[in-house]
């Protein structure tokens, strides 16, 4: 199966070498990657060119956005700039980020799920994070959701749910779509990528309150949401989470922001949710 990987990346000198290493290291080898610079101030451009020059399916492009971290569009669109540049000849899509570390059969992994199930649409390992000197699971999502750091999709499940959508929120909406498209999706718990920068690091205020503009944006209804992030808000210990999250829900509600699923995706991905909601009170 060829594998094509998109990896966007704004400022990322100190991971983005040990990123590319560990793809260099594979028992596998990508058939094509792309690295997108997007707006870097430092050493990035430098550390990519070393290793395309040394690898002849690493290639890079250069785009100029925001130089603020926001999680959604920003990242999404500088993907789109690379898949771009792609061909259509590829079987696997990857959507990777600069800084994770990749244990060196991840990609003979992910497509060994693959090829084990036809109705497999995404697959992934899981994110383990450094804490006292030992890599830990980042417990930021279930262990059977992809994360959106190092997420594979099969072409033509990446084709049913129209690609990646440009707005926060990305990440949890694919793995819906797949599932109402008739996908499944599988973890390889056994692949720990490791998480060089612990998720919500970098993220702003006003990233926070984006996060409750998905939810909006997902359709999930109010119910829905104030379950969510509470539940949210009680694992982080944060009660501005919560508050955030509603504030950035209700904001979207009022400005009639433009949702990212259909009136039909949106009432099955309300089922899910609720059928999730009564497995984790009732078992």
């Amino acid at each position: 199966m060829n594998i094509y990987i998109i990896i966007p990346a704004h400022n990322e000198e100190d991971c983005i070498a040990l990123m590319l290493e560990s793809l260099a290291n594979q028992t596998l080898l990508p058939k094509k990657v792309v690295v997108v610079n997007d707006n870097s101030t430092d050493n990035t451009q430098i550390i990519i060119d070393k290793f395309s020059a040394e690898n002849n399916w690493l290639q890079s492009v250069s785009i100029k956005s925001s130089i603020e971290h926001i999680p959604g569009s920003k990242v999404i669109n500088a993907f789109y700039k690379g898949f771009e540049t792609l061909d259509d000849n590829y079987d696997i899509i990857c959507k990777f980020d600069a800084d994770i570390m990749l244990p060196k059969n991840y990609l003979e992994s992910i497509v060994a799920l693959f090829q084990s199930n036809k109705k497999t649409g995404i697959a992934g390992g899981l994110a383990y994070i450094e804490k006292n000197g030992e890599w830990i699971y980042e417990t930021v999502a279930s262990k059977n959701h992809v994360r959106g750091p190092f997420k594979a999709y099969r072409k033509e499940c990446f084709q049913d749910i129209s690609g990646l959508k440009k707005s926060i929120g990305w990440d949890t909406v694919d793995i819906l779509l797949a599932q109402y498209y008739g996908w499944t999706v599988k973890t390889d718990q056994a692949l720990q990528v490791k998480h060089l920068k612990p998720t919500g690091n970098s993220y702003s205020k006003k990233s926070a309150l984006l996060q409750g503009e998905a939810f909006y944006k997902m359709r999930y209804g109010v119910l829905i949401s104030l379950i969510a992030t509470l539940k949210k808000s009680i694992n982080n210990r944060d009660f501005s989470i919560l508050v955030n999250d509603l504030k950035g829900y209700f904001k979207a509600k009022r400005n009639e922001k433009e949702f990212i699923v259909s009136e039909a995706e949106g009432k099955f991905i309300r089922k899910l949710r609720w059928k999730g909601i009564k497995q984790a009170i009732f078992g």
